[in-house]
């Protein structure tokens, strides 16, 4: 369990970085006071509805193409508990528990303002098997975006003791990973099993967990792209801020900054220190290229924190009316298309970065060594590196063609509209990996450059770091040597460490 303090859901919004906390910190959660009464008071709008058995989507009546089908008052607990089971329809490779902690801690969040409706109890039980450490076993492939049906039955059989789950690194059955734990199984009640599973929970949790992993990756291409610039001796007066704002588009001003920042006391910033007057577009357009890719991580993140903090239930209680309302608000349009532009930005950079590689290893463009090999042209050096470079390029452009348009109509034609966020949340994850792997690669050739150079010694402060995580990592490349682990090394160390741009100029 973790030290840091507990997660307080229900007074503020949580943000990406509560969710990421509880789910690969295992950070516990604690409900407020005041979201315990916001439950309560919304609960009581429910019963009231409930008794006064008046049409209301999923409490008294059926779903989806069911809608039409009125339940009798003495069905509406059964009904609950058969909605789970009937949509436990997810299929493939179950996803880690830090998502399912994830999807956890989403679905929490999306309770905290009362307008779901769902007993106490509910949100109770999912915080005493976030805090216990049971963790349901969810499957990956089953939904479409107008709510995670599938993922979310798989969630709530779970707790309710239902299929698998998983405890101190044992998959079980349900109801013994409960009983170990000493959490009690979901009871629900009236419109519980449906405000369970109708939720975006599980595409909010992908979203969570790949903006915490991107965060960290986009400070260390920065890191990289400085270190090219370094190898390359490329010109840094593309970075000038006076010329960055006559054009002001998206994010370029702050890459640029950036970027100057790392070189502070570069001898790369001096006059005449770049070999050429103009470099290729991949140096000369970084700040524009990654301006970009800073503007398409803020969207994203701001649809993320919207959906993070909204419910995405219909339908919705209204606590001060007294009113459940049915709505759309369950749809995810925004959200994967925010994604989708975000993964196409990538592209971008993933573009840039492989370009940048191949260019460094030319010796009629670089003026260094060809392949970067210190033992001449009778060594491979990095040759071979470039079809990897080829490969992951390609397969980052092939993940970033759109999927976010409708699938065919289900449901009788009823629900006849879906985002497909949860697929382009999962391939902007793979685009993500895919992406950390070329920056490893640029990390590890721009090391090698800076030394076949003899410029090491005038790496500006920031530089300087990353030059030094890199062969703190990985040693320099003499007799040809199998690089994959390094590659693989260096990708991993980008992954769980984070070079705050702060922390790469200062000592």
């Amino acid at each position: 369990m973790s030290e840091r303090p507990p997660v307080l859901l229900g007074d503020t919004k949580p943000a990406v970085a509560d969710i990421a906390a509880i789910a690969r910190g295992r950070v516990p959660v604690e409900l407020t006071a005041g979201m315990e009464r916001r439950l309560e008071a919304a609960r009581a709008v429910v019963e009231q509805q409930l008794a006064a058995n008046v049409p209301v989507y999923g409490l008294t009546t059926g779903l989806g193409a069911g809608v039409d089908t009125r339940l009798g008052l003495a069905d509406v607990t059964a009904f609950q508990q058969r909605v789970p089971q009937a949509r436990a329809v997810s299929v493939g490779a179950p996803v880690p528990v830090e998502t399912v902690r994830a999807i956890m801690a989403a679905r929490l969040s999306g309770f905290a303002g009362g307008a779901s409706g769902i007993s106490p109890g509910v949100a109770v039980t999912l915080v005493q098997a976030l805090n216990a450490g049971v963790h349901p076993v969810v499957h990956s492939l089953g939904s479409i975006g107008e709510a995670d049906l599938a993922q979310m039955s798989d969630v709530t059989r779970g707790l309710m003791g239902h299929g698998e789950a998983e405890f101190g690194g044992e998959i079980l059955p349900a109801a013994d990973a409960l009983s170990r734990a000493g959490v009690t199984p979901l009871v629900l009640g009236p419109r519980d099993g449906h405000a369970m599973v109708s939720a975006n929970a599980f595409s909010i949790a992908l979203a969570c967990l790949a903006l915490d992993d991107l965060d960290r990756l986009i400070d260390w291409s920065f890191s990289g792209t400085a270190l090219a610039f370094e190898a390359f001796r490329a010109a840094t007066g593309v970075l000038d801020p006076r010329v960055l704002s006559l054009r002001p588009a998206f994010g370029q001003e702050e890459a640029g900054a950036r970027l100057m920042q790392l070189f502070a006391g570069s001898a790369l910033l001096h006059e005449g220190a770049a070999r050429r007057l103009q470099d290729p577009l991949s140096y000369r357009c970084a700040p524009q290229i990654w301006g970009a890719l800073l503007h398409g991580r803020e969207e994203a993140a701001e649809a993320t924190g919207i959906e993070l903090c909204g419910p995405g239930d219909n339908p919705v209680v209204l606590i001060e009316e007294g009113l459940l309302v049915h709505n759309g608000n369950f749809d995810t349009t925004a959200l994967a298309l925010s994604w989708e532009r975000l993964g196409m930005a990538m592209v971008q950079c993933a573009s840039a970065v492989t370009h940048r590689c191949m260019q460094i290893m030319s010796p009629g463009i670089s003026d260094l060594p060809r392949f970067l090999s210190p033992m001449g042209s009778s060594r491979n050096g990095f040759a071979t590196v470039q079809k990897t470079l080829a490969a992951l390029e390609a397969e980052i452009r092939h993940l970033a063609t759109p999927m976010a348009f409708p699938p065919i109509p289900v449901a009788d034609g009823i629900e006849d509209h879906a985002s497909l966020a949860p697929g382009v949340l999962a391939k902007t994850a793979t685009i993500i990996d895919r992406f950390r792997l070329l920056v490893a690669i640029e990390m590890i050739v721009s090391a090698q450059a800076v030394e076949l150079r003899g410029v090491a010694h005038t790496l500006g402060a920031g530089t300087a770091r990353a030059y030094a995580w890199v062969r703190n990592c990985v040693p320099p490349l003499t007799e040809d040597r199998a690089q994959g682990a390094d590659f693989s090394a260096m990708a991993e160390l980008l992954r769980e460490e984070s070079p705050a741009t702060t922390l790469l100029v200062t000592d």
